[in-house]
């Protein structure tokens, strides 16, 4: 199975672990961790995550706990890709813009 993550999730990793690295100072690798363990799920069952509809569009989401960001992603089982495509803030309350 092939991953991909979009610019956007790449991005996204990148800002998201500079500001947990600068703020955290007691787990400043949980991010990556958690990210890490969370790819790791869902490339071992990529059905994993709840289903997420948007724009007639199927998505699914997993959530890394302790930091409480979600993982949003595709999986496209003919082509064996699954695609990250944005990390979302869990409290922010509403869903991310697909």
């Amino acid at each position: 199975m092939k991953l991909r993550l979009s610019e956007l999730a790449q991005q996204q990793i990148e800002e998201i672990n500079a500001w947990w690295q600068e703020h955290r100072e007691a787990a400043p690798l949980l991010f990556r961790q958690e990210l890490g363990e969370a790819i790791l799920q869902i490339e071992a069952n990529p059905d994993l995550g709840t289903p997420y509809l948007k724009a007639a569009k199927l998505y699914r989401w997993v959530l890394l706990p302790k930091t409480r960001y979600l993982l949003y992603y595709e999986f496209d089982k003919e082509a064996g890709l699954l695609a990250v495509t944005t990390l979302w803030n869990a409290r922010r309350g509403s869903g991310p813009k697909l």
